[in-house]
């Protein structure tokens, strides 16, 4: 068997990439050849920014593939750009799209694939849409072999599941800890939220590579397991061997302090969300998340501590954390002087 992955050395691919590789199928990954470091061992990589789509037309011109997933794809332009790459030279085409394209608020507490895909938060979620709405078209129009999956938040050796963080990453967030400085949570910090190991992903989606039964379908990949941000948090302190300190600040406050904080926070992250995995049960059977929480975040700080690349300060994030706090604190001290 024969697959191409667009990207497929990210958070989500690397583990997919990996697992492909030991499962014997011919490996291609089509990126600009910048994470080299994850790219597994047996797997072949094609060269190319997938926007050149000139090249990459000359690049794949004597290819077809069994499967070909697109893990970068944000905009129904560049949809509409893999449609013409691939028609005719792939069996099945999945595309990476996002739950966060569920509706918000939700109606039902419970999200299956059944549930309306509606954001008016996040740009992000709203173009996700979209590539699905192009896609699903061009299924029943041309017969694209089409299958899309949703992932929620997924996380790995080298990233964490964390609500408030600035542009580089985790690793500011873990500071604060290490240093005894309090953390940001939304809310009260008792929304429910699933968080899922990349190596889990990882088994639900090999098993829907080649499924005939996934073509036109849209499947969510994700554990079982929804916990607090308050325990999200505190299965990182752990993992850290230091107690975090917890402050709580109101959704609403934190996005009308920082603007962009909007659709990652009220159009996702400050949301309770519960999964129905029974489509991916069904298509996959056997497949079950096995990763806890409180495991698979002691293996992601143990490598992010022993890796320096990935500790990335970001001050302006940290001023930003100090300051949200320092005004809270402000106006408990001023009411309580009333």
């Amino acid at each position: 068997m024969k697959a191409l992955f667009i990207g497929g050395t990210g958070t989500i691919s690397s583990a997919i990439s990996k697992l492909v590789v030991e499962k014997g199928w011919e490996l291609y990954l089509l990126n600009r050849g910048n994470n080299v470091s994850k790219v597994p061992e047996g797997a072949r990589v094609l060269t190319a920014d997938i926007n050149d789509e000139h090249l990459v037309s000359e690049l794949i011109k004597d290819m077809k593939f069994d499967v070909v997933a697109d893990f970068i794809a944000f905009k129904p332009s560049q949809i509409q750009r893999d449609i013409r790459l691939f028609s005719g030279k792939t069996r099945q085409f999945i595309c990476i799209s996002s739950a966060s394209a569920y509706q918000k608020p939700l109606s039902y507490y419970k999200i299956t694939e059944s549930t309306p895909l509606s954001n008016p938060y996040w740009q992000y979620s709203r173009e996700k849409i979209a590539c699905e709405e192009r896609l699903m078209e061009e299924y029943r129009t041309n017969n694209f072999p089409v299958t899309i999956i949703r992932p929620s938040h997924t996380y790995g050796d080298s990233s964490l599941p964390l609500a408030i963080h600035g542009k580089n990453g985790p690793w500011q967030v873990i500071d604060r800890i290490i240093k005894g400085k309090p953390v940001i949570i939304q809310g009260d910090g008792t929304s429910l939220w699933t968080v899922t190991h990349n190596s889990d992903f990882a088994k639900a989606f090999f098993g829907i590579m080649g499924n005939h039964a996934a073509i036109g379908e849209a499947i969510h990949i994700t554990s079982d397991e929804s916990i607090t941000w308050n325990n999200i948090y505190d299965c990182i302190g752990e993992a850290l061997h230091i107690e975090v300190k917890k402050v709580h600040i109101a959704t609403d406050f934190l996005v009308k302090c920082q603007a962009d904080f909007e659709g990652g926070l009220i159009g996702d992250k400050a949301n309770s969300v519960v999964f129905d995995n029974s489509k991916i049960k069904r298509l996959v059977p056997g497949f079950v998340a096995t990763v806890r929480f409180d495991q698979g975040v002691k293996h992601s700080i143990k490598y992010i501590l022993s890796h320096t690349e990935l500790q990335i300060a970001d001050e302006e994030f940290d001023i930003f954390c100090d300051r949200i706090i320092e005004a809270e604190q402000k106006a408990l001290k001023y009411f309580k002087n009333i």
